[in-house]
C-alpha cells in the first residue's frame, strides 16, 4: 500500500559516470545520505535530478534503482509527468507497478496549455493508475501557474490528486493552499529557501534540492519544529540558509553536483547541454559551505 509523504522530501540528484550514463552504483549511494540523515521521503527524477535530459528508458531505471535500493525505509515519488498523456500514463503505470508510494505530474512543458488542456492531461493520467498523484506546479518551466484555487478544484474532483508541489515562487499562493486549501490538497513546497516559514505555516512537507548537499542541517530544522522548539528551528535555519540562498543564484541542479564534490562526494558532471557550475558559482558556494561548517 502507498505510504503517505510529508516533512523533508529530497529531490535526489541523477549521478553520471564518465561516459554520461547513469551511475546506479553511485546512486544507490545518493539515496543512502538521504535516508541516513532521516529525510522522510525521496523523489526520483525531478528537475533536480535532470529527468528533462533522460530518455524513458533511463527513467524508468532511475525509477527501480531508487524503490529497490530504499527498500520501504521511506516512500519514493517519481516524477512521471511527460510530454503527452500517453507517455506520462507509459511512466506513471510503470512507476506504479515498481512500488513508487507517489507519482508526481510534471505538466508538458515549451508550448503553454490552457487550463483547459492541462486539466484534461492531468485527468487522464491520474483515472489511469491508482497510486496517489502529487501535482507539480512550476511555470517556469511551462509557461502557466495553476492558483491555489485551480490546484484545490483539482484535489476536491480528481479521487487520486492529493499533493502538489507547488514551485510557482508565489509565497501568497502557498499560504491559501495550506490555511483555505488543506482539506482539498496538501502543499509540498517546492522551493528550497521557503522550505522553514512553509513548515512552520503547516504546509505537510517541503521538497528540497539542497538536502542532497546539507540533509543532516535540513533534517535538524525540521526535527526542532516537530518537538515545538521554533527559536532553535530559526537558530539552525539561520546557519544553512546561506548554503540553499547560494545554490538559488546560480543554476540549481549544477550547483548541488558542484556542492557534492565539495563535500567530497563527486556525482559526475551534468548531462549535456548543462555545463558544470562556473568557477565564481562554486567559489560562492564553497565560502557558504566553510561558513557552515566554521
Amino acid at each position: 500500500m502507498a505510504r503517505e509523504v510529508s516533512g523533508i522530501l529530497t529531490a535526489l540528484t541523477t549521478p553520471f559516470d564518465d561516459s554520461g550514463k547513469i551511475d546506479k552504483s553511485l546512486l544507490r549511494k545518493v539515496v543512502d545520505r538521504s535516508l541516513d540523515a532521516g529525510v522522510d521521503a525521496l523523489v526520483a527524477g525531478g528537475g533536480t535530478g535532470e529527468f528533462a535530459t533522460l530518455t524513458d528508458d533511463e527513467r524508468l531505471r532511475l525509477f527501480d534503482v531508487v524503490i529497490e535500493h530504499t527498500a520501504g525505509r521511506a516512500p519514493v515519488v517519481c516524477q512521471t509527468g511527460g510530454m503527452t498523456a500517453s507517455t506520462a500514463i507509459q511512466l506513471s503505470r510503470a512507476a506504479e507497478k515498481s512500488g513508487a508510494d507517489v507519482l508526481m505530474l510534471t505538466n508538458p512543458y515549451y508550448e503553454p496549455l490552457t487550463v483547459a488542456e492541462v486539466s484534461r492531461y492531468i485527468t487522464d493520467v491520474a483515472s489511469a493508475v491508482e497510486t496517489p498523484i502529487m501535482l507539480y506546479n512550476n511555470p517556469f518551466t511551462t509557461g502557466v501557474n495553476l492558483d491555489a484555487e485551480t490546484l484545490a478544484a483539482f484535489g476536491r474532483d480528481v479521487p487520486n490528486v492529493q499533493y502538489v508541489k507547488d514551485s510557482s515562487k508565489n509565497y501568497e499562493q502557498a499560504l491559501r493552499l495550506i490555511h483555505h486549501h488543506r482539506d482539498d490538497i496538501k502543499l509540498i513546497m517546492g522551493w528550497d529557501s521557503y522550505s522553514f516559514s512553509a513548515l512552520l505555516e503547516g504546509a505537510t512537507g517541503v521538497m528540497v534540492g539542497a538536502a542532497n548537499l546539507v540533509p543532516d542541517e535540513i533534517v535538524a530544522v525540521a526535527r526542532a519544529l516537530r518537538a515545538g522548539d521554533v527559536d532553535g528551528a530559526r537558530e539552525l535555519w539561520r546557519r544553512v540558509f546561506p548554503v540553499i540562498d547560494a545554490l538559488l543564484t546560480v543554476p540549481f541542479s549544477q550547483a548541488v553536483k558542484a556542492g557534492l564534490r565539495l563535500r567530497g562526494f563527486p556525482v559526475g558532471a551534468p548531462r549535456e547541454p548543462l555545463q558544470e557550475l562556473e568557477l565564481e558559482g562554486v567559489a560562492q558556494l564553497e565560502a557558504a559551505l566553510a561558513r557552515l561548517d566554521g
